[in-house]
């Protein structure tokens, strides 16, 4: 069996106020000189309220010149994010049109080297030019350590 007295039962249709502590009335006069520094107080319903240090003009200076940092460095950050970006666009063109160009060079020197017959070549070099074929003492090898041309100071002799 359950007993009556576990449940609360409130008869009609109003809500009886519940019991609250009094409130504490403070003496009308001078209020006490306290120091500047935040100290929760309670407020009549009971909840904390903090108080808040009274703003100067140092520490007004001090936030607008933090924020004006912040601004300068979001700013330059933001350009240089920029200007990376349209520096990698134009290198990436750059790379395109040199593979562009690699491969129309690579077609035409195909193209060229297909169309060259060195037999006819030959037989006018010979027949039309009257050049000859060199004898065995007439070659004459050089070897260029480290140099990518030569340098002729006189005649080769016969």
């Amino acid at each position: 069996m359950v007993d009556r007295m576990d449940y609360n039962y409130i008869d009609g249709s109003t809500v009886r106020k519940a019991e609250t502590a009094p409130v504490r009335r403070t003496p009308p006069g001078p209020a006490p000189q306290r120091a500047h520094r935040a100290q929760p107080r309670r407020t009549a319903r009971g909840r904390r309220q903090v108080r808040v240090a009274p703003m100067n003009i140092g520490y007004i200076a001090v936030v607008v010149c933090a924020l004006a940092v912040t601004c300068v460095v979001l700013i330059s950050y933001i350009g240089l994010q920029s200007a990376i970006t349209g520096h990698i666009n134009n290198i990436s063109r750059l790379e395109s049109e040199l593979n562009d160009l690699k491969l129309s060079n690579d077609e035409l020197y195909t193209k060229i080297m297909s169309s060259v017959d060195l037999e006819e070549i030959k037989r006018i070099a010979v027949n039309e030019l009257g050049m000859k074929y060199a004898k065995e003492g007439q070659v004459i090898t050089y070897s260029g350590e480290g140099s990518d041309y030569v340098r002729q100071y006189s005649d080769i002799p016969e």
